[in-house]
């Protein structure tokens, strides 16, 4: 059952990733092969850069249906993107349901792989955010993650309340939930109360 649920929010999230990448290719009006290329990194560029960096084999490359899948759902998009009325607000919904997806997957992955509970908090990070990146300066957008909105961090809090529940012994289910509903729930409200971080404001006196 677990393994079950682990797969199930894992494909969800490659195929979100990748619906928001093919959904910048069309803002852009590339053609159907950049809608692969930028659906293919969005979707299986975070948890790419995850699996190096964890030195495990790289997930796609041993299931290579993760590729076919990207592929598939950028040329689906490819004929349909015209359809949604607002192509940016729908990017940022699915990309905000891909990145807490990743954010608890990747943390579970991590926990897996034996590391300790604030790397493997990082590796949900990375897993959620590298290929929104990637798909931005591919794209030539400026990354989400750069921008004021809450954005790393729900996915942060995602991961955090993942390993906290693995942590006292929560079923592993109750645990990709409730790292899943947190990190949703604070995307989610940053995108509709416009939410963010504290800025940076240089004091006058550091001018003189």
């Amino acid at each position: 059952m677990f393994q079950t649920a682990t797969t199930v929010l894992d494909w969800l999230g490659v195929v979100a990733f990748a619906t928001t990448g093919a959904l910048v290719a069309s803002r852009k009006q590339m053609d159907v092969v950049g809608f692969v290329v930028l659906g293919t990194v969005t979707g299986i560029g975070g948890g790419t850069l995850r699996d190096l960096l964890l030195g495990l084999p790289v997930f796609w490359v041993h299931e290579p249906a993760y590729l076919v899948i990207c592929a598939v759902v950028s040329v689906l998009l490819f004929f349909t993107a015209h359809i949604p009325q607002s192509r940016y607000r729908t990017l940022l919904w699915l990309d905000a349901i891909g990145l807490t997806m990743f954010a608890v997957t990747g943390a579970e992955k991590a926990t897996q792989a034996g590391v300790q509970f604030t790397v493997a908090a990082a590796m949900g990070v990375i897993t959620a955010t590298a290929g929104g990146i990637v798909r931005d300066l591919l794209g030539g957008e400026t990354p989400v993650i750069l921008s004021r909105e809450i954005y790393a961090s729900a996915a942060l809090a995602g991961a955090v309340v993942y390993i906290a529940f693995i942590a006292i012994g929560a079923p592993r289910e109750t645990a990709l939930g409730a790292g899943f509903a947190i990190g949703f729930l604070i995307r989610a409200a940053a995108l509709r109360y416009g939410w963010s971080l504290p800025r940076y404001r240089q004091d006058p006196g550091d001018l003189t």
